[in-house]
């Protein structure tokens, strides 16, 4: 096969298709048929100086897929079968694999460096290869000086593959000295340079011992800041790139150099290349964001207090940083491109000044205001602009009281230059400040207001009219009317938009209907717009939200009825169809909040579960997640009324809970299955064994997102407080599912992300278990729930021990204490005194200052001593 699969990997590049596909389906059997072979004959491929480039990358490629996945159950797959695999076959693909480091083709050598970092990835933390890092760090010292550049870069990918505590902190030591020493301004070859000062980005992981040591962190940080004065820009990039990564990896061990790093960031703002520069304006940007963690984590009180870990490197700056942020902001470029996507030094020096407003407050307002007054009237719009964009930029972090003044002085200045600058940049400037002063600055948690009855008409005229102006501007503008609309929300009764409301609606719509809405995000800003000031509008307006649902449903009709479209056509059309169910949700959540609207806008109820019914033929992940929602909010609005929707609607809905691909169906479609319950309660009954087959086949899959899995729980509890005693057909594989998540969910440990996950994982099997227990209560089967409550007990004192619950767990875990008490009775009392941590845990609820807790607790308190009493 060797001769063969050369030529196969040469046609599996083929510009004829048939070819193409016919060495593709080759590859593919051989993989079937002979694994070890296929993988044998690739390294081989890839090793064989004799061979033509492109088959050895390609070698290489279909190496590296073979090893891993993005999937996580299909990684899980691969591991195993290699694993599996032939110890000796494995001996000799490795052993093809290292010797291809030396090859002289730089294509070959970077895509074996990527494979074996793979298989590192496998078999390391298996205690397999010891001899790996040993063999490649003898590879470092050797000449020819491609070898390496080969090993340092097959380092760096390993680093990144590999989690720090599988290596031994000896051959870390090894690794950081050979990737500093390859990194030093005295290694002569650029090459090994770069892939060094790269590698040395993927190991600051690992380095936390050597950065505790203060020689060998002074060595490291010599070396990475000498790289960013590099001749090389490649080698400056990367060098800036280890600068940010420490930044927010060692924090608090940059004390002794920060004074060093503004002269280098600053010199390199103001003279690199862009990419540099935009990585020297990272840094401070990083370095906010963890000031900022820090000041919120500990709060404004200890401020002074030498215990908070803040070095307050911003503030310390805070003068020559700001000045040289706003230098920034004067670079924009002629012909900048006015999307989310775009990103140049002057917006990464708005980004930045915006972080460090949030992270000192006050004191950048009068750094930043002579700025602005010295450039707004400028007759060049470069200055006019960074005036504005500096102004958009600081207003949130400092204080209202310090910015209402500037704002009040500044808005009359912003609608003229809205409607009159000349220049496209500045408007769509003006008009994204203007969103933001709405953000943050307007609404009931401001005293004193900005907008009043005088201003609020002139407001209101200059953004409809804006929202005529080109697609970035009135985008930009949609995004200022939504917070206008948004700050009025807690209003009630009346509110300054309601006299404009009709108007705002219909100039909204006229913008969905524009021939370029789809430039710039422009029509799903008017429909995110429209359905903000529907959401936020008062009960004086709803006769008017009325009237918009049959427009609304028109629209969706309209993009039903239609010919056969060409894909990308097809997607634009998905795109609005989602926009218009959104759109709908939100009118019927608003309609169907109050009784008097609830009761007229019922006439439209079976039409729009019609048109919905249609959106779902049409088979578009975009749109049946929107459609979903909306019909959740449709089960809410018409409540038992629903079921006569149930036999049409139920295979839709069976077809969304089996939709493992796209998992936010899923899980959209679980959190309806809960509205439905809600709505229908015992009528669900005929529907609840395909529900229920289908989460409990959801649960036990490794294809499904594990996102989806908490909300499955609470969905059972929202089945049994639906169905009661009619739950018990399925209780025991129920239960099963709860105790098997439950033991998993007291073991978890990890970053913050898996404590977050394990968090909504406990929440809901409680929510599932709080609804099995209220379902059951004054039931005859009550007794079927006794051989379940110590394994819950046990789950709650295992939980309450672990002391890492968030607030909601915490209320929903004492609720159930209360559940199992209440629905028990006297065979619950004596299993609750006996339980470790019970007690404490309730004393805990009782303090707490979070009054949601604390009423739940209240009530299990008294739940406890009535089952204990009888």
């Amino acid at each position: 096969m060797a001769m063969e699969v050369t030529e196969v990997l040469l046609n599996a590049q083929s510009i004829d298709a048939a070819l193409r596909k016919n060495s593709e389906e080759s590859l593919k059997q051989f993989q079937e048929q002979n694994l070890p072979g296929f993988l044998l004959s690739l390294s081989g491929e890839l090793a064989n100086e004799e061979k033509p480039v492109e088959t050895r990358k390609l070698a290489g490629l279909i190496l590296k897929n073979v090893l891993d996945a993005k999937e996580q159950h299909r990684k899980f797959e691969l591991v195993q079968r290699w694993l599996s695999l032939d110890g000796n076959a494995k001996r000799q693909i490795k052993a093809c694999l290292l010797k291809t480091l030396s090859s002289p083709v730089s294509d070959a050598r970077s895509t074996a460096s990527q494979v074996i970092a793979k298989v590192a990835g496998i078999e390391l933390p298996q205690k397999q290869w010891p001899e790996l890092i040993g063999s490649l760090l003898s590879n470092v010292h050797q000449l020819p000086v491609q070898a390496k550049q080969a090993t340092l870069e097959t380092l760096g990918y390993l680093c990144e593959e590999v989690s720090p505590d599988v290596i031994d902190q000896d051959q870390v030591n090894k690794i950081l000295t050979a990737v500093v020493q390859g990194m030093s301004a005295s290694e002569g070859n650029a090459d090994v340079r770069l892939v060094a000062t790269r590698a040395l980005f993927n190991a600051l992981g690992f380095a936390q011992a050597n950065f505790s040591n203060d020689m060998e962190r002074d060595y490291i940080m010599r070396v990475v800041c000498e790289a960013t004065l590099s001749p090389e820009v490649s080698i400056r990039l990367a060098a800036f790139e280890c600068l940010v990564s420490i930044s927010s990896t060692y924090y608090e061990k940059l004390s002794p150099y920060i004074q060093d790093i503004f002269s280098i960031t600053a010199k390199a703002v103001r003279e690199d290349e862009e990419p540099v520069a935009l990585q020297a304006i990272e840094f401070w940007s990083s370095i906010c964001d963890e000031e900022i963690d820090i000041l919120e984590e500990y709060g404004g009180d200890f401020i002074g207090d030498s215990d908070i870990p803040c070095f307050y490197f911003i503030k310390k700056a805070l003068p020559a940083l700001v000045l040289m942020l706003l230098e920034t902001l004067l670079k924009q470029e002629e012909d900048q491109v006015q999307d989310d996507g775009a990103w140049n030094i002057a917006m990464a020096g708005g980004t930045c000044l915006g972080l460090v407003a949030q992270t000192v407050g006050d004191d950048i307002v009068p750094l930043v205001v002579p700025f602005i007054e010295e450039n707004i009237t400028k007759p060049e719009w470069r200055q006019r602009e960074g005036a504005i964009y500096a102004f958009g930029s600081i207003l949130e972090g400092p204080s209202p009281e310090k910015l209402i003044p500037l704002v009040n002085i500044a808005l009359t200045f912003m609608l003229s230059a809205l409607t009159n600058d000349p220049n496209s940049h500045v408007k769509d400037t003006t008009a994204w400040t203007l969103g933001r002063i709405f953000e943050f600055l307007h609404g009931s948690a401001v005293d004193s207001p900005i907008i009043t009855l005088a201003n609020c008409q002139q407001i209101v005229t200059v953004l409809l009219q804006s929202m005529k102006d080109t697609p970035n501007v009135a985008e930009k503008t949609c995004g200022a009317l939504y917070f206008l609309a948004q700050g009025y929300e807690e209003m009630g009764t009346s509110s300054p938009l309601t006299p404009f409301f009709q108007e705002i609606v219909q100039s909204l719509l006229t913008v969905t209907h524009r021939e370029d809405a789809g430039e710039s995000r422009l029509r799903t800003a008017a429909y995110e717009t429209l359905n903000e000031v529907v959401r936020c509008s008062t009960d004086e307006t709803a006769p008017l939200v009325l009237q918009l649902v049959p427009v609304i449903m028109m629209e969706l009709h309209n993009t039903l009825e239609g010919q056969k479209l060409l894909s990308d056509e097809r997607e634009k059309q998905s795109e609005l169809q989602g926009l218009l169910c959104g759109c709908l949700q939100v009118i019927i959540q608003k309609l169907g909040s109050s009784e008097p609207t609830k009761y007229v806008f019922m006439q439209y109820a079976d039409k729009i579960m019609e048109l919905f019914l249609r959106v779902f033929a049409c088979r578009s992940a975009t749109v049946q997640e929107e459609a979903m929602l909306a019909i959740g909010a449709l089960a809410y609005a018409t409540g038992a009324d629903f079921a006569k929707y149930m036999p049409d609607f139920f295979m839709y809905l069976e077809i969304g809970l089996r939709n493992f691909e796209e998992y936010q169906v899923c899980a959209v479609t679980v959190g309806v299955v809960g509205d439905i319950c809600r709505a229908l309660e015992e009528s669900i009954a005929p529907y609840c064994d395909g529900i229920m087959t289908q989460l409990l086949k959801n649960l036990s899959s490794n294809q499904l997102h594990r996102s989806v899995k908490p909300p499955i729980f609470s969905c059972f509890g929202d089945t049994a407080l639906a169905v009661g005693e009619y739950f018990e057909k399925y209780l025991v594989w129920a239960m099963s599912a709860l105790q098997s998540a439950a033991e998993l969910s007291t073991h978890m440990t990890g970053d913050d992300e898996l404590i977050e996950y394990t968090n909504s994982l406990r929440n809901g099997i409680l929510e599932a278990y709080s609804g099995i227990f209220q379902g059951f209560k004054n039931s005859p089967k009550t007794q079927l729930l006794i051989p379940y409550a110590p394994h819950i007990l046990q789950f709650l004192d295992g939980i309450y021990m672990e002391k890492d619950m968030d607030d909601v767990v915490m209320k929903t875990a004492i609720g159930v204490l209360g559940d199992l008490a209440d629905t028990l009775g006297s065979d619950a009392g004596s299993l609750i005194q006996q339980s470790v941590s019970s007690k404490d845990f309730l004393n805990e609820c009782l303090s707490s200052e979070d009054l949601m807790i604390k009423e739940s607790a209240e009530w299990t308190k008294l739940a406890i001593s009535r089952a204990i009493s009888v």
